[in-house]
């Protein structure tokens, strides 16, 4: 089975540094194989024979990260099933023209996305805010970086879990399928394919 993993707080500012090559290689001693990385913010596929858990796959990348490269973050791992239902779940998908303005929360499970409830006393009226079963998604017509609710999500509110822009989302979703099927994802027309 293929899965996505997603490190928190790697490579910002100078801290936490994991090298993309490195991280491959370690996901790669650990057994997985078919990893491939995307930007250099922690986002990887890879696949495993195994029937793990999706936590007990994270909680041996983290602590190798630890152990191996000195780097103490959390790693939070979806199956592609998973990732399908996260890419599918976007309410703000058909209306996102800017793939970079939607940030979609991914925690490793669903009380972490619960606890995210008080971010939306923070969205204003052009901006959009769901909590799903599978990821948090903030629509911020003016940008991520001009929202207090994006701010929230970044900092304190979200360290729990991690986010990434709709874009990034669609791309992992893409590496998902590149050995398995091949249906074709939803991107809105400025989004990167």
């Amino acid at each position: 089975m293929r899965f996505v993993v997603l490190l928190r707080g790697v490579n910002v500012g100078g801290h936490n540094r994991v090298p993309m090559a490195d991280f491959r290689a370690l996901l790669g001693e650990l057994g997985y194989t078919g990893a491939k990385t995307l930007l250099a913010s922690g986002n990887a596929v890879f696949e495993s024979k195994g029937r793990s858990t999706t936590a007990a796959h994270a909680a041996r990348i983290a602590e190798a990260l630890s152990r191996k490269l000195g780097v103490d973050v959390p790693a939070i791992v979806k199956s592609a099933p998973e990732w399908e239902a996260i890419v599918a779940g976007n309410p703000f998908a058909e209306a996102t023209a800017d793939a970079s303005r939607l940030l979609v929360v991914v925690a490793p499970h669903a009380s972490v996305l619960e606890a995210l409830a008080p971010v939306g006393k923070l969205v204003t009226e052009r901006e959009g805010w769901h909590i799903g079963h599978d990821a948090a998604y903030l629509h911020c017509a003016e940008g991520i970086l001009e929202s207090k609710a994006g701010a929230a999500l970044l900092g304190k509110h979200g360290r729990a879990a991690t986010s990434r822009n709709w874009a990034t989302v669609c791309k992992l979703a893409a590496f998902l399928r590149e050995t398995g099927d091949r249906r074709k994802i939803h991107l809105s027309p400025a989004s990167p394919a």
